[in-house]
């Protein structure tokens, strides 16, 4: 691994150090944690990203690993000015995890406006069982409540 890759790798592990510390705290208390502790780490990572951005090649493969980084920075310090949000996408990936797994069984949903009703309703479980919700008590609330609709 590059000089650089592992800089970039230490000063990244530094922020989830900081989110290791913070986990279990309030959206409110995760942001002021973040503004005082990340927001100096994060700044310092873009400085040092542009700089050793200007001393590598544009074909260099960590050069194109800044670029890609560069290019998605709005995103990732959204997790500065939100305490809701994480630093990772691991909640996304465990979310995700039981529809790969399926990827066999949704060849056999009988059409492609099966597959889309399928993913759609696999959308709203999802969200509501990450907002802590009952997706059956939600799906059967919803079902009563359009019965009578045309």
């Amino acid at each position: 691994m590059s000089p650089i890759a592992l800089e970039a790798v230490k000063r990244i592990d530094a922020l989830f150090e900081i989110e290791r510390g913070i986990n279990g705290l309030s959206a409110e208390e995760r942001r002021g944690a973040r503004q005082k502790l990340s927001r100096p780490l994060v700044d310092d990572l873009h400085a040092w990203l542009g700089e050793q951005h200007l001393k590598l090649s544009r074909s260099a493969s960590v050069a194109k690993l800044i670029d890609y980084m560069l290019r998605r920075w709005n995103g990732f310090t959204t997790v500065l000015d939100d305490g809701r949000a994480c630093l990772s996408n691991n909640a996304a990936e465990r979310a995700l995890r039981g529809f790969a797994l399926g990827r066999k069984e949704w060849l056999f949903a009988g059409s492609d406006r099966g597959a889309e009703r399928a993913a759609a309703m696999a959308t709203l479980i999802t969200t509501a069982k990450l907002n802590d919700g009952d997706p059956q008590a939600w799906l059967a609330d919803v079902v009563a409540r359009i019965a009578g609709v045309p």
